[in-house]
């Protein structure tokens, strides 16, 4: 059985690692305004809460691409998008926004950790049929 990973090269990984973090990058340049209080001025990186209720709100894009999937709907607000794409779309967005104010090197740890999953043994195939290998 071939296994999709046997065609990834170092290569590949660099332009994972890169890709991410440009999209980081874009997203946090384009929502930098999302981290400015409207009223104080203040800068919202340093209240206690703001990464949980930042994660939050990814959790609340990933619920809504769920149901978009789930009834095979259109997007309310993009209507020729379907809506599984549109709020993936919002959960990279939010993902990017929060690595970017953050300052989370998340294309290093996406390069690493993808290097260290193509290679693991619960990973692989023949472990993965195994009686209590991962089905998914």
């Amino acid at each position: 059985m071939t296994v999709a990973n046997d065609n990834f090269t170092e290569a590949d990984l660099i332009e994972l690692e890169r890709s991410i973090d440009s999209i980081v990058a874009i997203c946090h340049k384009m929502n930098a305004h999302w981290w400015i209080d409207p009223i104080t001025g203040e800068d919202l990186r340093g209240q206690t809460l703001i990464v949980p209720t930042k994660m939050a709100l990814m959790h609340s894009e990933i619920s809504e691409a769920l149901e978009g999937h789930r009834k095979d709907a259109m997007d309310d607000k993009l209507p020729h998008l379907p809506a599984v794409e549109t709020e993936m779309a919002d959960l990279f967005i939010r993902a990017g926004d929060l690595a970017g104010a953050m300052g989370w090197k998340v294309g290093r740890a996406a390069r690493e950790k993808q290097a260290f999953n193509l290679i693991r043994p619960d990973h692989k195939v023949e472990n993965r049929v195994k009686k209590g290998g991962k089905k998914y």
